[in-house]
């Protein structure tokens, strides 16, 4: 058994003082003791405990463009160009290497579960590796490594366009048609710390008559999706088949409740009904949509039509899950003009409980008896937090606040230290690698 005291905790009922939570060896949370004494043996933990967080969305190899594309005027379909670039060079041994700096720097922010949307699964030129799944057991091993836990979400990419075949780069992405995809996902197992899921890259990248294939192929399993992320995208797909992406995915049974779509930036009002009919998940990526220029999401409108909100890191422009939660409010107050959009108890919920199940997770995400052993601390001294009413912290700490991080049981960070050591030697190593 391991027992934890914290200082505060976030639990279901909402923020406790002088808590004690208790584990067995298997990770699983056995109890939790608000407004107790520290016993010997407790392991003190400061400031603010929050359950895990959950990084809904990852692509771990665009860690490589951090720093690296901000030069001149652009969009999303240049940054693109320089995307395909990194996906080129990598192999498995580049990408293990690169998803495990990349998954210890997100642990160092409170990450206790990453969803990787994974789509590069070929070697050059499209041609598949003697295991076809090389690429994503790469990724699997990266993450165990850095100490977290992974929902692969392997991706159906089929085409480079709406009617347009792959081509270069894009080539390392395909399966040739869904039901390939389907049988080579099928080769994968999950394990305790790797779950599978299912993933559409985006409706310009299966084509309609393949969606129904990929949304049934594993009932069972999470199923996320790019969701007009881009007006060009809602253009297309309205040139194509004459309804926006969010309808075309309705139409062919992709959109349920195990559904998460991703971005779901340029909405009408018909596609916030259907996701909410649904009972679907929406991931918003603030930091990367602000750096990519895509846009600011109807949050507030998708939260009161029923969608349950979850947060991602994206292409990793910034490692800070907490951010990505505070973002979520800031951008509904520069769209809207109002504060207060978002309280914190709905911001920790997405960063916790919501991301967790939209990844298949549900036992994970929050400080409860039954659950796993996730625990984040987030100091309440340092210059961004000192003074800070607790229940507020998310609103005013970041991934540098952040002490202590325990996945299923097991301490990843202490006092601000990721016990592979230094990550930022890991990450520079990583990424001279693929770009040297």
């Amino acid at each position: 058994m391991t027992a934890w005291w914290c200082e505060h905790a976030w639990l279901p009922d909402g923020l406790a003082a002088s808590v004690r939570v208790t584990a067995d060896d298997d990770g699983t949370i056995t109890s939790v003791e608000p407004a107790v004494a520290v016993r010997p043996g407790d392991e003190a933990m400061p400031g603010v405990v929050l359950p895990g967080f959950a990084d809904a969305h990852s692509h771990a190899f665009h860690r490589a463009l951090r720093g690296r594309t901000h030069t001149g005027r652009g969009s999303f379909w240049t940054w693109r160009r320089a995307m395909y670039d990194v996906a080129e060079r990598l192999d498995p041994d580049s990408y293990e290497a690169l998803a495990t700096a990349t998954y210890a720097e997100l642990a160092l922010a409170g990450v206790a579960c990453v969803g990787e949307f994974h789509y590069l699964h070929r070697g050059p030129g499209g041609r598949p590796y003697d295991d076809p799944n090389a690429m994503a057991e790469a990724l699997r091993r990266a993450a165990r490594r850095a100490g977290v836990r992974i929902t692969l979400l392997d991706t159906c990419y089929l085409t480079g366009g709406f009617g347009t075949p792959l081509e270069g780069p894009q080539l390392r992405f395909g399966d040739d048609d869904a039901e390939r995809w389907a049988s080579r996902v099928g080769l994968l197992r999950p394990d305790d710390s790797t779950r599978l899921g299912a993933a559409i890259h985006s409706v310009r990248a299966v084509p309609e008559d393949q969606l129904a294939t990929v949304a049934t192929a594993y009932p069972g399993a999470p199923l996320h999706v790019h969701l007009s992320e881009q007006p060009a995208e809602n253009a297309a797909c309205l040139d194509a088949y004459g309804v926006t992406p969010t309808r075309l995915l309705h139409d062919h049974g992709a959109l349920t409740h195990r559904t998460t779509a991703v971005h779901a930036t340029h909405l009408t009002a018909d596609d916030i009904a259907l996701l909410g009919r649904a009972r679907s998940y929406a991931c918003f990526c603030p930091t990367t949509e602000r750096d990519l220029a895509d846009g600011i999401g109807p949050a507030r409108s998708l939260a009161d039509a029923g969608v349950l909100l979850t947060l991602g890191s994206d292409q990793h422009a910034v490692a800070d899950l907490l951010e990505e939660a505070r973002a979520l409010e800031m951008h509904e107050r520069l769209a809207s003009g109002e504060r207060g959009r978002f309280d914190p108890a709905e911001l920790v919920a997405a960063l916790t409980a919501d991301g967790h199940e939209s990844l298949g997770w549900p036992e994970a995400g929050r400080i409860t008896v039954g659950a796993m052993a996730d625990l984040v601390a987030v100091r309440l001294d340092t210059v961004r937090t000192a003074g800070s009413d607790p229940a507020q912290v998310v609103l005013s700490a970041t991934a540098a606040d952040v002490d202590t991080v325990v996945v299923g049981g097991r301490t990843v960070v202490t006092r601000g230290e990721h016990m592979l050591g230094d990550v930022g030697v890991l990450l520079d190593r990583a990424i001279r690698e693929v770009l040297e």
